[in-house]
């Protein structure tokens, strides 16, 4: 699905997306956002955070075979994300 979806952009995989294509290739529907703005709030992530939650969110969708992101694949990557803090934080 990566492939096909960044034909021409001299890119490969969700990870090197930049934030304009983020802003591009992530679109959320309103409940998605109210689930990235109250993990925000609530768990004090940073900005480059939000980039990050949003790449996993992608590969998660596109792992499930899914052209949009829902809400349960931004649930599911802000949960990896706090994993990553916990595990992972010095």
């Amino acid at each position: 699905m990566q492939w096909e979806r960044y034909k021409g952009l001299d890119i490969y995989a969700n990870s090197e997306l930049s934030p304009s294509l983020i802003e591009k290739f992530c679109q959320l529907d309103e409940q998605a956002k109210e689930i990235l703005k109250v993990a925000f709030e609530r768990l004090g992530l940073s900005g480059r955070a939000y980039g990050r939650i949003l790449k996993v969110a992608r590969t998660i969708a596109d792992l499930e075979g899914e052209k949009d992101i829902k809400c349960d694949h931004v649930a599911e990557a802000i949960q990896y994300r706090n994993l990553d803090r916990k595990y992972w934080k010095r």
